[in-house]
């Protein structure tokens, strides 16, 4: 007698306590030493990462090494976890690779499964925030469109955090090399992004030398997962950016007077905002079911990724540009950090795939005919 298949779990979208304490750290250090001025004036050099703020965050609290299990120098935590840290990191465009390397070249090296070697040892390396190391695909490759170079030569553009990552994880028709970013043979050449807080560069490979990691086949299913991953948790990115958009418009509203008013007493602006917040809150519900399924080793993992990220990335869009439009001119200056959060909402929506194509995905995946 055949046994009846089991109902699936029941996602878990509520914070723990320890997710909780995880976030009152990293936000403590983020506005110490992450606030908007700070932030701003970062993005007016060609580097705009802080090392001693990636020290704290990556080896101080720990957070580069939340997805490495503790046997292999990491927390042993999981991508609820790591969704927290994105949440914060969202919420103050902070300048930092945690999701390029803490998230997807951590987790494409996870996937590999090995113990020891080179790539145990590296996935050490990244755990105790020591190194960064980056995916080289174009930042808009979904989970399910990576491609890989020929061999050690070409050019990759669009690469995120290349250029202060230590290691370069580079897909090839041969399988997954490692290759130093201070290798002779690599030039990493800044792009003009327009998120300034990310930014983007161009890798050429001219006679690099690189150690391989693993064959084609376990480096493309490999490359995948850390993609996925990626995609997933950026939709909690999405949501912390989206919340900082509407805590701001809404304080903002209620300070600023017109007619012996609070603009943000005006029915019209009310509605606004309250439909924001309609979105914003469906938002936390998705991430954290990506969240969730991708900490559980969910089967219907690439489902909730998908559905995530077709719906968080217009919702932080949406929050970016009514936190715009609603602070009037002040929203419109270099001085007020409301285009920060629009440029990283914007690049976010259409980094891993756009929202367009993981619709697509859901359609295949519930088998549903294409939007």
């Amino acid at each position: 007698m055949t046994a009846p298949a089991q109902p699936p779990a029941t996602p878990d979208l509520l914070y723990s306590q320890d997710e909780e304490d995880l976030r009152s750290a990293v936000r403590a250090l983020l506005a110490d030493r992450a606030d908007a001025p700070t932030v701003i004036s970062a993005t007016e050099s060609d580097t705009p990462y802080d090392p001693q703020l990636w020290s704290s965050l990556a080896a101080d609290i720990g957070a580069a090494g939340l997805l490495v299990p503790e046997k292999l120098g990491g927390q042993g935590a999981s991508h609820r976890e790591a969704a927290v840290v994105l949440e914060e990191l969202g919420r103050s465009v902070a300048p930092v690779p945690f999701l390029t390397s803490s998230v997807v070249a951590t987790e494409t090296l996870l996937a590999l499964g090995a113990e020891d070697g080179p790539a145990a040892a590296l996935l050490r390396e990244l755990a105790s925030g020591a190194r960064t190391a980056v995916l080289a695909v174009p930042f808009a490759t979904a989970p399910a469109g990576a491609t890989a170079l020929t061999s050690l030569e070409g050019t990759v553009r669009g690469v995120a955090d290349a250029a202060a990552a230590d290691v370069l994880l580079v897909p090839t028709a041969e399988g997954l090399y490692a290759v130093e970013a201070s290798d002779p043979g690599v030039a990493v050449s800044p792009l003009v992004p327009l998120d300034l807080t990310r930014p983007l560069a161009g890798v050429t490979l001219t006679g690099a030398t690189g150690t391989l990691l693993a064959d084609a086949g376990t480096s493309a299913a490999a490359v995948r997962r850390g993609l996925l991953a990626g995609a997933g948790l950026l939709a909690s990115e999405q949501l912390g950016l989206a919340e900082w958009c509407l805590t701001e418009t809404v304080r903002y509203t209620r300070e600023r007077h017109q007619f012996n008013r609070p603009v943000g007493s005006f029915q019209s602006l009310k509605h606004r905002m309250a439909q924001l917040w309609l979105e914003v809150v469906s938002a936390r519900a998705a991430a954290r079911n990506a969240a969730d399924a991708l900490a559980t080793g969910s089967p219907d993992a690439p489902l909730a990724v998908a559905v995530a990220q077709a719906y968080c990335s217009g919702v932080a869009v949406h929050a970016a540009e009514e936190c715009v439009q609603l602070h009037g001119g002040i929203g419109m200056t270099w001085e007020h950090p409301a285009h920060l959060y629009l440029k990283r909402a914007k690049a976010d929506s259409i980094a891993y795939g756009t929202a367009g194509s993981h619709r697509q995905a859901v359609a295949e995946l519930a088998e549903l005919p294409a939007p």
